[in-house]
């Protein structure tokens, strides 16, 4: 029996939310033969993420007012008891569905080959591929960008191996609100509360360490009561979701299968910061920095792989690494006793002391706005 010939293909992108997409997007505009799958059946969904986007993901993305629901002003910050401190962090709630959709819509309409409902199955030592519906591929270059459990992370031995696990729901929201609300408590270990209000909803929830994500139900019950109290929301829950946040910082970004170029983005390099939770624009930026670096590689730059490396360290590296220390920090603290409010604070960007160590605070991995 004849062996069927793989699918002609330069490059394959491994899934296709913001990081694949854009990868696909950039590669694809570059002349190049992109395939793109995912294994959800529709761009976007389910919904994974409280939906806040910074404001100069605006200059990286094309018509991003399109998944805009409202604008943001300001982040308030409650610690343990205390009154809500208001520092300045301008932004976006977006539709995510809808974001992801467009991106995905971008690379297609670029060139690329995107199949929804489409999964990887294994990747091989040699580079190639094989889909869950048979189609084999001999790709030049992949591009990982397949969440924080990603099979091509763990195929050249990059794996994310510290966890969040969040849960939320949508409820109606009954004050208007433009302002993003984080709760700070000893009683939520590795994580934070929140409310980000979408419109005439709010996206609730909150995030823990992995170790204590059996308490996710009642935390989250709680907080839902308690606002109800307060009678900024409604009771009526019209969506629940949740998920994995990597936190342990970020992984190398590039190996080697055989001759084939493996670039990793997004989630599947842990490029999600592990204090906040943000990965929506890390994934985008790192995604189109992939698909420009393959497609610099497939064009004859030897040194492109190299120098997209270089170029990932430079933009993230120094933000991540202090988050991660205080992250590691607190869950050490947590360890041996109940974490105080300073403990707490150290731990979170709006308050200085988090900022204050071996780098000023006037650092550039401090976003504008959030000072003491």
């Amino acid at each position: 029996m004849t062996t069927p010939a793989p699918l002609a293909c330069d490059v394959l992108v491994v899934g296709l939310g913001p990081a694949g997409a854009s990868a696909a997007r950039a590669a694809a505009a570059a002349g190049l033969r992109v395939v793109a799958v995912d294994r959800r059946a529709v761009a976007g969904l389910p919904v994974q993420c409280a939906e806040f986007v910074p404001l100069s993901l605006g200059s990286e993305v094309d018509d991003l007012a399109a998944s805009v629901v409202q604008p943001i002003e300001a982040m308030d910050t409650y610690l343990e008891d205390a009154a809500a401190r208001r520092d300045a962090l301008p932004g976006w709630i977006i539709d995510r569905a809808r974001f992801d959709a467009r991106l995905a819509e971008a690379a297609a309409r670029a060139g690329a080959d995107c199949r929804f409902a489409t999964a990887l199955t294994a990747l091989a030592a040699d580079g190639t591929a094989t889909l869950a519906d048979g189609t084999w591929l001999a790709p030049k270059a992949i591009v990982g960008a397949d969440g924080p459990r990603s099979l091509v992370g763990r195929t050249v031995g990059r794996e994310n191996t510290v966890f969040a696990h969040t849960r939320q729901v949508t409820v109606p929201l009954l004050v208007p609100h433009r302002a993003t609300d984080i709760w700070l408590s000893a009683g939520m270990p590795g994580g934070y509360a929140w409310l980000f209000p979408k419109g005439d909803v709010a996206n609730v929830g909150l995030g823990v360490a992995a170790d204590h994500r059996r308490h996710l139900p009642a935390l989250l019950d709680g907080l839902l009561a308690m606002l109800a109290r307060e009678g900024r929301i409604a009771w009526d829950v019209q969506a629940t979701t949740g998920g994995l946040i990597p936190s342990g910082g970020p992984l190398a970004p590039h190996a080697r299968l055989g001759a084939v170029d493996v670039l990793l983005a997004g989630d599947a390099c842990g490029l999600t910061n592990p204090v906040t939770g943000a990965g929506i624009a890390s994934a985008v930026v790192s995604g189109r920095m992939a698909g420009e670096a393959v497609a610099a590689r497939l064009a004859g730059d030897a040194d492109a792989c190299a120098d997209w490396v270089d170029e990932v360290e430079a933009l993230f590296a120094r933000a991540l690494a202090r988050a991660t220390r205080r992250r590691a920090d607190l869950m050490a603290t947590f360890a041996t006793r109940r974490p105080d409010p300073d403990d707490l604070a150290r731990a979170w960007i709006a308050y200085d002391a988090y900022w204050r160590d071996d780098t000023p605070s006037a650092s550039p991995d401090r976003p504008q706005g959030v000072a003491a």
